[in-house]
């Protein structure tokens, strides 16, 4: 399921940042030869070109068909075997589906992309980016008007937070609520840890035990956060109230049922389901007794483990045990609340970026492995396409950086003549795109080592 929602939000993205390239480039009378979704060395599995009126196709084909040829001014449109990607070839431009400046080397033709005025091309350039950024805004409104926005204000989680081991080694302690970040107070988790690990926080106010404590932060406790590989700054603790039985359930045949809330495990207090799983583990095939309530009763069940150490019991949601704040959009509302969460969603990825330049920060990229393991692994179109809107914003960011091969190298370069008058020569173009080209396969192949590394790593 991870892998079937990474290629269609892939897909999707890859088509629509493709569609602005080829809608800005028509707009100016610029030939597009081709759009393609996914790459397709060696053979294509569709080929599509409409002429004389009316549609022509090519199956599993190695070349298109040679009367495609007869008709230079109509776009091929295709579907290539490779997924992750796609290109929109666009006469007389050297880009990933043209590197040679030798294909150039005709007079220029009108249609032809390197005939167009500077501002025509930036433009053309900047329509990728144009159109994943927008399509953010697009798809995050979408979410707000069809689901509305649900948030667990961090008050409500009485229990407190269960923080990760670098949060506890400076000073955070299990069941911390924090109050506020440098003086000012926080809502929700999520803002909370956005600040602590973007904005340089220098100290937390936390609720503990009733009482007000503040901790400070060394400079550099983002980067311990990536070089311990934390996946969670804190997650909310939460009483273990039992929800339903696995078949042959020990606990149920010790006459526990639904509803009980677990209190202690052979006296040790565990009010919360993570302190019930750290004191269980090493109780595989003892006797136990556990302490639990039921309707304001205290009881006591004793239980043989067996070889497994599990109970048999599955823990009620969280999200059903604390009170959350639900905030509902129409038509009107959602697009002015998409547009501001999608700027801020950029925002923070321009934040959380200066961290690739570090040591800690490279050594956490990661390739295709890593964005699908972003996704659920039941399907949930809400997650679906917040998780897209959030690609899209990456794909936007990172296709802008002035980086040949990238849109924002052509950006780049197109400023660059605006400027000086000066236009950078076809073989210049040609060299620089092959650099670039050679900059983002080590890229990938260094991120998706990462992702290869990591997964051997938890393997052996």
């Amino acid at each position: 399921m991870k892998v079937l929602a990474l290629i269609l939000s892939l897909s999707f993205l890859v088509f629509i940042h493709e569609l602005g390239h080829f809608l800005f480039a028509r707009l100016f009378k610029t030939r597009v030869e081709q759009f393609y979704l996914f790459f397709n060395p060696y053979f294509s599995l569709i080929r599509a070109k409409r002429y004389n009126g009316k549609w022509h196709f090519s199956f599993f084909s190695r070349q298109a068909p040679a009367e495609f040829a007869e008709h230079p001014d109509k776009t091929e449109w295709g579907l290539g075997w490779l997924p992750f990607g796609g290109y929109c070839s666009i006469a007389g431009m050297i880009d990933e589906s043209n590197t040679s400046a030798d294909s150039l080397a005709s007079e220029p033709q009108p249609w032809e992309y390197r005939s167009k005025k500077a501002w025509q091309r930036l433009l053309i350039v900047l329509g990728g980016v144009l159109m994943n950024f927008i399509g953010a805004l697009v798809i995050f409104s979408g979410i707000l008007f069809t689901w509305g926005k649900e948030t667990l204000p961090l008050q409500n989680v009485t229990q407190g937070y269960d923080y990760t081991e670098v949060a506890l080694n400076n000073g955070f302690r299990n069941g911390d609520i924090i109050t506020k970040i440098d003086g000012k107070e926080v809502y929700q988790l999520s803002d909370a840890v956005e600040q602590i690990l973007l904005d340089d926080t220098k100290q937390i106010e936390v609720l503990r035990d009733g009482k007000r404590e503040t901790i400070d932060l060394p400079k550099d406790f983002a980067k311990q956060m990536l070089a311990a590989n934390a996946k969670q700054f804190a997650v909310p603790r939460f009483p273990f109230i039992i929800d339903n039985f696995v078949i042959g359930s020990v606990a149920e045949k010790a006459g526990m049922k639904v509803g009980d809330s677990i209190t202690a495990l052979n006296g040790v207090k565990t009010l919360a389901f993570s302190d019930f799983v750290k004191e269980i583990e090493n109780k595989k095939g003892q006797k136990i007794d556990i302490t639990y309530y039921r309707q304001g009763k205290e009881n006591v069940a004793t239980i043989q483990l067996g070889a497994d150490g599990k109970i048999g019991a599955a823990c009620k949601n969280p999200a059903l045990i604390y009170e959350t704040e639900k905030t509902e959009y129409n038509i009107l509302e959602s697009i002015p609340a998409g547009i501001n969460q999608g700027c801020e969603t950029l925002v923070n990825y321009v934040k959380q970026f200066k961290l690739v330049f570090t040591k800690e920060g490279a050594s956490q990229l990661g390739g295709f492995g890593a964005i699908g393991s972003m996704f659920p692994e039941t399907w949930n179109w809400a997650l679906f396409w917040n998780m897209t809107a959030f690609l899209s914003i990456i794909l936007a960011f990172m296709n802008i950086l002035p980086i040949p091969a990238l849109d924002g190298g052509h950006v780049m370069f197109t400023l660059w003549e605006m400027i000086t008058g000066k236009k950078p020569g076809d073989k210049f173009l040609a060299r620089a795109q092959a650099v670039g080209m050679a900059i983002l396969f080590a890229l990938l192949i260094f991120a998706n080592g990462n992702d290869l590394y990591r997964w051997l790593s938890s393997k052996f």
